[in-house]
């Protein structure tokens, strides 16, 4: 690899700085330097280029053309540093939360109660990534898991198990599907098509064994890999499904979902959070974790009320904190 031929980098920055400000005194005053020294780096900068940069008119130095197209091209560099230091780095004075969530309940349950926590803690930066859960193991660093409790395996042990919630499944449906095709006794399901999950094999077994109809058959089953993705489609009217609260509390409560046999659930899977046992216990992460299991045990309402009310309370201290 050839060595890179780089020009003086502070000489880079006061020149883009002055370029940009169209004026040597304003980029003095923006970086907190003399005149006299943004004058010789920028007279650095074009004994190295063998160019000259900046030309008198008047009273003032302004740059050529020639310097601004290349004042435009150190921008977007200095635009791509900072945002990759923004991404690989740490902001002052931001704590870092990362969690690791399975898909569907990052999409439909985690992600849709972050603003209220948020509200309650500015200071602290969540991180979300998720995985399927057909991965066989944890992957990536994180410093929280939420996950469907996973059964024993030994590369699962150096980890603090709590439960956050157990769901409770029952048929769910898109309201548009039943205008079209209402569900008024159990028997009527025979005319709906169902939508499966292979990655949750037996929930409608374990569903019409509940409710009396172990016998019942659909006019078809259409599956699909992921949950996530199955609940999508029957959101979208494809078919019934077997959903689960609360994971889907907030479709429910939207009307994008609604339960047409609700009197009729069985236990869904359980949900736990995981923490490495030799992880550091900041602050942040029992903040989170705290905040987590207190809203796990919220109804969908109150998640919402107390959420808006969180997000007020921080408007009116931030108006006050501008006008003070």
């Amino acid at each position: 690899m050839s060595r890179r031929q780089l020009p003086p980098l502070h000489a880079l920055r006061v020149f883009e700085t002055a370029a940009r400000a169209q004026s040597l005194s304003a980029a003095a005053q923006e970086l907190s330097i003399t005149h006299g020294a943004v004058s010789r780096q920028i007279a650095l900068l074009e004994d190295w280029l063998g160019q000259t940069l900046f030309v008198r008119q008047g009273q003032r130095n302004v740059a050529t053309d020639h310097a601004r197209a290349f004042a435009a091209e150190i921008s977007a560099a200095f635009d791509r540093i900072d945002d990759a230091a923004l991404r690989f780095g740490k902001a002052p004075q931001t704590r870092i939360v990362r969690v690791n969530a399975q898909t569907t309940l990052a999409m439909h349950w985690l992600i849709a109660r972050l603003p209220a926590f948020h509200a309650a803690h500015p200071d602290v930066q969540i991180v979300v990534t998720t995985s399927s859960s057909a991965d066989p193991a944890f992957r990536g660093g994180f410093d929280v898991a939420i996950r469907r409790d996973p059964p024993p395996r030994p590369e699962w042990q150096p980890y603090e198990k709590s439960v956050l919630f157990v769901e409770r499944a029952s048929v769910i449906a898109a309201p548009s599907l039943l205008a079209a095709l209402p569900l008024r006794r159990l028997k009527d399901l025979a005319k709906h098509t169902f939508v499966a999950t292979q990655t949750r094999v037996g929930a409608w077994e374990d569903w019409l064994n509940a409710a009396g109809v172990p016998a019942l058959r659909p006019v078809r089953f259409d599956r699909f890999d992921h949950y996530h993705v199955s609940l999508q489609a029957v959101i979208d009217g494809l078919g019934l499904g077997i959903g689960c609260t609360p994971t889907l509390d907030r479709e429910l409560a939207a009307g994008r979902l609604t339960l047409p046999f609700a009197q009729i659930q069985v236990d869904g899977a359980t949900y736990v959070t995981l923490v490495p046992l030799d992880a550091d216990k900041s602050r942040a992460l029992r903040d989170f974790l705290t905040w987590v299991h207190d809203t796990a045990s919220m109804p969908a309402a109150d998640i919402t009320l107390r959420g808006e009310r969180s997000i007020s309370r921080a408007t009116r201290r931030t108006r006050a904190e501008s006008n003070g």
